[in-house]
């Protein structure tokens, strides 16, 4: 390493006197004390000279190379912290023709799905060392995306992600800048870029044969909003799980992911006897749906068993605490991510599709339907005690 020679002890006086740094017996912090030092940012080459080390070193430090030991890393990032040294992004994109800035389209909304989507990038971003500029749009249409992405451009970018659940997201990502690394989050799986997404046919298959695996007939289901490629594939997934079981195909209700639409849903379901075992396309609207089932006198998980979909935090909390299929957002941002960091390092474009497993959290809205026989004992027995 051409640095060795000079990774020699790291508090020499001449280091200290190159920054014109003075340290107070008292305080022990640092002070910039004669001529315009007090006024100028540190640089490369002072953090440098302080450390002991080369300016080629702490470049290496400041772009977390492996080859640098970690006595010297501990050393290189003990003098930035005493400095106060900032790396001057601006300096870098110019000598580099990075920004280490990663863009987002988003849709500007506060459901559960998208929201954690976004904090997932945004969170992976952050350990690969990337800034995350966020471009929301109202809607996943041809216009909107051309104006995010005209948006990100000028703000030059190094990749773009794209939150694109909905079914016109196809057409909207067809005019994606050439050269550029984008990936679609949540996008159709057929599309002809990389993509990553959560197995939605499976999380509904693994929630509607759960609910037959109790001894349910058949299961109901409470659907999204047609348009979004989520909901679609979530009716699939039931749809072949009652299929393949022999079950009847009761054609589904539809919501718009609010707990609002999926009380409206439960009022309908609450009132059918055969409906003893519902899969709700998200926990918000699954919470509707245990509201409309409780003031109908429909217990849960005795008269009927309920499945939601995501495991939202308050999902534990529900009464009864909600049987759930999770999706892993960090993992599908860090997939994200990692396709874009990977093609910017390598400078190859290639599509990948990376498809995340959905995971069922049983809780006690599903617990296992008791035989009449026992339930008609339990009573009994309540009431001679």
């Amino acid at each position: 390493m051409s640095s060795t020679a000079s990774e020699g002890p790291p508090w020499e006086p001449d280091a200290v006197s190159a920054l014109n740094v003075d340290f107070p017996e008292a305080s022990g912090e640092p002070s910039l004390a004669r001529g315009h030092a007090r006024a100028r940012r540190p640089s490369i080459a002072d953090v440098a000279s302080f450390a002991g080390v080369s300016h080629q070193t702490v470049s290496r430090v400041l772009n977390k190379h492996p080859s640098v030991r970690e006595i010297t890393r501990a050393r290189v990032l003990a003098a930035i912290e005493q400095l106060g040294y900032r790396p001057n992004t601006a300096a870098r994109a110019l000598a580099s023709g990075r920004t280490k800035t990663l863009g987002v389209v988003a849709l500007d909304s506060s459901l559960y799905g998208p929201v954690s989507t976004m904090f997932g990038i945004q969170s992976a971003a952050q350990r690969f060392g990337y800034f995350v500029s966020v471009v929301a749009v109202h809607s996943i249409d041809r216009v909107s995306v051309t104006e995010a992405l005209s948006r990100l451009s000028a703000q030059s970018v190094d990749g773009i992600a794209i939150i694109a659940p909905f079914t016109q997201a196809h057409e909207a990502l067809s005019d994606l800048p050439t050269g550029m690394p984008v990936v679609a989050v949540e996008g159709d799986p057929e599309a002809d870029m990389s993509v990553v997404t959560v197995d939605q046919v499976e999380g509904a298959k693994l929630a509607t044969e759960h609910l037959l695996g109790h001894g349910h007939e058949t299961v109901f289901h409470v659907a999204g909003p047609e348009e979004w490629l989520e909901a679609r594939a979530r009716v699939a997934g039931w749809r072949e799980a009652l299929e393949a079981a022999g079950a009847d195909v009761v054609p589904p209700l539809s919501g718009d992911w609010t707990s609002r639409s999926g009380y409206e849903a439960g009022q309908v379901l609450a009132k059918i006897p055969d409906a003893t075992a519902l899969f709700v396309a998200n926990d918000q609207m699954a919470l509707g749906v245990l509201r409309a089932l409780y003031e109908r006198d429909r217990r849960v998980p005795e008269d009927v068993a309920v499945v939601g979909f995501d495991d939202i935090d308050e999902s534990a909390y529900f009464i009864p605490p909600l049987t759930t299929v999770r999706q892993d957002f960090q993992r599908v941002g860090a997939a994200a991510v990692h396709i874009l960091v990977d093609q910017l390092r390598s400078g190859t474009r290639r599509q990948e599709h990376v498809v995340i497993e959905p995971e069922l959290v049983c809780r006690q809205s599903s617990s296992p339907r008791s035989s009449p026989a026992t339930a008609v004992t339990r009573t009994k027995g309540v009431g001679l005690g």
